[in-house]
């Protein structure tokens, strides 16, 4: 964040007119005709004056002399025998300094107190530096408690005048009133010395303060005063803090909360960029926490994404608040982090029931199944139906407005008709084939042997058969969880799905067309050869899609479920819907490219002799020897192609289920299909 545009300076008249900020504690007398003021500067500072040395008065004068000027000296005024001087390389860093004629024990008094002058001014300076609006609300707050302190020490300062106007004070005195405030002032100064070193705000003052505080434990009454310092100076970094877990809204003008808001990331992308980071990137942690909260953080950040979820959806986001939850202060105690726990579970239960009641996400989970997963398929057995022409176009030749009014007609001819949320389902047709698709998802931990990168090449006849696919309309607030990624997901199981029972379509038909010659005596041709092989290919494909749908969908699916209905917060819920997205690619084959190019050619090859088998049958049936023995010769063929892919297949699936052993209920399934051949 640039300061110096969105802070304004301090006005001209606060520097120019330096009797307003209390420079004048640091002006230099020069004693001539006329008395007067001059400020100092970084660069020097003028010379005492030209008193007579305080060495040619007697030392009980010079004791009296030494405390006027010491008294002027503990509040950053120069003295008639005491001067300040600037440390060479050191900027806003000054040393007094006193009458070398003086009294050497006087002289060494004076010495022992001059740090405590020295602290004064880097105090007081420091308070006036960090009032600037630039500087953020805590170091304003730091500056205001610093403020009360030197107050307090000015007022015993002036007692101490008061005492030495009575004649009640001497040097010994003097130094005994001091003595005490050596250690609390020193303190600060390294506090302050380090702070304006590192040019801290926010969170870092208060760490610094902190760990000060901390390595002071062996001196009880200095850390009780940085722990006090610490409490002030948080009181408007708490005020934030509160904002945030109760309304989820960053009131944060210096930037200095330790959530960073990053206001490009809308939440419309969520349902439109796969690679969308709304949810994680909205809102996120910074570097600097301030180390009371560090263990909190994560709660912290979370509980005011809730509540922010909450307000975009025009619900009343802001948490219960009474006298017992105002976060005014921290301690031993952890009455704060009670707080905003309190806060989060709140914000959590609330987010959740709207997402699960008046959203219905369970309802809006069921009806994808149904769709995308193909848990309900009247509606794709009779949209397949109407739409077989068009879908075996390729890519640039397909309408998908009249695929969409094929799609609208078999959802509202068939049991879908019902179901009111079907009216969010559109089509649309991909550019790419499922294994070029699934190489360009990057996210995916997809286990990608080295291979020829030919394998990637697109078929050059794909069609809409290959590439067909739904949508899914999603709504803010249910797009946190059923985000774009998440849809994409659901497509890529779907085209394989639809895909798989395409084949199976085809291969029931030419199933048929075997049935329909079965009266005639056929043993030994090549009908009968094409029949036990449209078997073998029809066991194959209703294995793949009996594992499918119930080995790996429908139990994960309930899986899924019973978790949902236990989470107890919407990232539970993300997580649990995105575990089961994973685990059913992975378990799909979609993730493992070797074995599904294998199923892929598997299908290949049924759709070739499933379009090739009418002719197969009605050629066979002609008496002529010559085309009989080419139909023996395709139909042997068609055997081998199939049977050499499936015994192909078995050395991957026995190679992979050592790691993944869901595969052996796969190989289990499709392997065992020429076994009773």
């Amino acid at each position: 964040m640039d300061n110096s545009v969105a802070c304004p300076s301090t006005p001209r008249w606060n520097i120019e007119r330096p009797f307003l900020t209390g420079r004048f504690h640091q002006e230099t007398k020069l004693t001539s005709q006329h008395t007067q003021y001059k400020g100092y500067s970084v660069n020097s500072f003028s010379s005492p004056g030209k008193e007579s040395p305080v060495g040619c008065y007697h030392a009980s004068v010079q004791e009296l002399l030494v405390i006027d000027d010491i008294l002027s000296a503990l509040v950053g005024i120069e003295g008639r025998y005491t001067s300040i001087k600037k440390v060479n390389g050191k900027e806003d860093h000054f040393k007094f300094q006193i009458d070398a004629s003086m009294d050497l024990a006087l002289q060494e008094l004076a010495k022992r107190m001059f740090p405590l002058c020295e602290n004064f001014l880097l105090i007081n300076q420091f308070v006036e530096s960090r009032s600037q609006f630039k500087n953020g609300l805590v170091n304003h707050a730091f500056a205001a408690a610093l403020r009360t302190l030197l107050l307090d020490y000015q007022a015993m300062v002036a007692q101490l005048e008061h005492q030495f106007r009575l004649g009640r004070l001497s040097m010994q005195g003097l130094w005994f009133y001091c003595q005490p405030l050596m250690g609390t002032m020193q303190a600060l100064s390294t506090v302050i010395q380090k702070a304006s070193l590192n040019k801290f705000t926010g969170s870092a003052v208060l760490n610094l303060l902190q760990s000060q505080a901390k390595a002071m434990s062996g001196d009880h009454v200095v850390r009780s005063l940085l722990e006090k310092m610490t409490q002030c100076a948080s009181t408007a970094y708490l005020s934030i803090l509160e904002r945030w877990v109760y309304e989820g809204v960053i009131d944060d003008p210096y930037d200095e909360f330790f959530i960073a808001e990053n206001k490009s990331l809308q939440k419309e992308a969520l349902i439109q960029d796969y690679d969308a980071k709304y949810w994680q990137q909205r809102y996120s942690l910074k570097d600097d926490i301030p180390s009371f909260l560090s263990s909190a953080a994560e709660t912290i950040l979370i509980t005011g994404k809730y509540l922010n979820v909450m307000r975009e959806c025009g619900h009343n986001a802001q948490v219960p608040m009474s006298d017992n939850s105002k976060l005014t202060n921290f301690g031993a105690n952890h009455h704060h982090l009670e707080c905003i726990k309190a806060a989060y579970d709140f914000a959590s239960g609330e987010l959740l029931t709207l997402i699960k009641e008046k959203y219905d996400l369970t309802g809006k989970l069921r009806s994808i199944k149904r769709y995308l997963l193909l848990d309900q398929g009247d509606f794709l057995v009779h949209f397949m139906d109407m739409a077989r022409e068009e879908l075996a176009k390729r890519l640039d030749e397909i309408s998908v407005e009249k695929l969409q009014s094929l799609l609208e007609l078999a959802l509202r001819t068939t049991a879908a008709a019902a179901d009111p949320t079907h009216e969010d389902l559109t089509c649309c047709v991909e550019r790419s084939s499922l294994l070029k698709r699934l190489s360009t998802l990057k996210d995916l931990d997809v286990n990608r042997p080295v291979s020829d990168s030919n394998d990637l090449e697109e078929p050059i006849s794909i069609t809409g058969l290959e590439t067909f696919s739904l949508i899914y309309k999603v709504q803010w607030p249910l797009s946190l969880i059923i985000s774009r990624k998440a849809l994409t997901k659901y497509q890529l199981i779907f085209r394989f799905l639809f895909h798989c029972e395409y084949v199976n379509r085809q291969l029931c038909g030419a199933w048929q067309v075997h049935q329909g010659v079965r009266k005639l005596k056929m043993r030994g041709t090549g009908i009968s050869r094409s029949s036990l092989l449209c078997r073998s290919m029809l066991k194959f494909i209703n294995s793949l899609l009996h594992y499918l749908t119930f080995e790996v969908l429908e139990p994960n699916w309930h899986v899924m479920h019973c978790r949902l209905q236990t989470a107890k917060s919407i990232d539970e819920v993300i997580r649990c819907h995105d575990f089961f997205l994973e685990k059913c690619l992975k378990e799909c084959l979609l993730l493992l490219p070797e074995v599904l190019k294998k199923v892929e050619k598997l299908k290949s090859t049924c759709l070739q002799y499933a379009a090739a088998a009418q002719w197969l049958i009605s050629s066979s049936i002609e008496l002529t020897s010559g085309t009989a023995t080419a139909d023996s010769n395709s139909v042997l063929q068609f055997e081998k192609d199939f049977n050499s892919e499936l015994q192909s297949l078995e050395p991957i699936l026995n190679n992979y289920s050592q790691a993944e052993p869901y595969l052996k209920h796969l190989a289990q399934w499709i392997l065992g299909v020429g076994d009773d051949r």
